[in-house]
């Protein structure tokens, strides 16, 4: 079943009484290629694989292939005839259908990988939910290996940068405090139906035993990171001081300690420099 050719996949779809909603994000691969290769970078026969979004099942099928065992986690119930005609001769597949923002994703693992020599996350994330799914599953420390998604160029272009980059944000920050994020490759826009208006990339990842930097407080930690980025043109100093309301005498007397002008600007920080002003200025 050659679920990237478009003549197939409409048929199953149409036999199905399935129609795309725009509100879901739910766009489908159309190039064969791109499955194969992510399931292959992170999965072999003793790995347990959670997908979120499987939509009509390409990803799913290749992970089937290589995977020990495969949780899928859809929200839209309309897909199920779909998914039951594109994966239904796999064994080792478990559907579940709900919000995987809501359900409890440590008592799925402990409940169906039992058996499993590892854990991780493979998935063509919805563009809509690509950073709270990717920092919800960063924040609940789940015990996985790796998180291989495919998601919107420009996300991955960010996710994938160095902190203090041009194309860092405070989601960079975060990525890098929990994991080592790599760009494996670009998929194009036209490798989908319908063709989405943006390229896409397929990230990886890999989820660090601790953080690269320490830090006396993880919450303050990332109250400064959203901070640092919150007012991109301005200051660090000003940005700092009207987000947190910290009095700029104290952002001053941190930035002075740590031997870095008051002009700068918090994008420019690296991950040391952040966690030690977030230290000084909260201690």
């Amino acid at each position: 079943m050659n679920l990237a050719d478009i003549n197939v996949m409409t048929k199953i779809l149409s036999d199905n009484g399935f129609s795309f909603k725009k509100s879901l994000g739910q766009n489908f691969l159309t190039d064969k290629t791109v499955c194969p290769r992510m399931a292959e970078s992170c999965l072999d026969e003793n790995t347990g694989v959670i997908e979120i979004g499987p939509g009509a099942g390409i990803l799913t099928r290749e992970l089937c292939k290589t995977a020990k065992r495969v949780v899928a986690i859809e929200l839209d119930e309309r897909l199920k005839p779909v998914l039951n005609t594109t994966v239904g001769e796999f064994d080792n597949i478990k559907i579940i259908f709900g919000d995987a923002m809501k359900l409890d994703l440590k008592q799925l693992i402990a409940e169906n990988f039992n058996d499993c020599a590892r854990v991780c996350v493979c998935a063509n994330l919805p563009y809509y939910i690509t950073s709270p799914i990717i920092m919800g599953l960063l924040r609940s420390r789940l015990p996985i290996d790796t998180i291989t998604v495919m998601v919107q160029k420009e996300a991955a272009d960010r996710l994938c940068d160095k902190v203090g980059g041009k194309k860092a944000g405070a989601i960079t920050v975060a990525v890098n405090y929990y994991c080592v994020a790599t760009k494996l490759f670009d998929v194009p826009k036209t490798s989908f139906y319908p063709s989405p208006k943006v390229d896409s990339s397929v990230i990886e990842l890999k989820i660090s035993k601790n953080p690269p930097v320490s830090v006396k407080s993880e919450e303050n930690f990332f109250k400064l990171t959203k901070a640092l980025f919150a007012q991109r043109r301005k200051t660090l100093l000003n940005t700092v001081s009207n987000t947190l309301a910290i009095p700029k005498d104290t952002v001053k007397s941190a930035l002075f300690e740590l031997g870095l002008s008051e002009n700068i600007r918090g994008e420019v920080l690296n991950m040391e420099q952040i966690a030690a002003l977030s230290d000084l200025l909260f201690k």
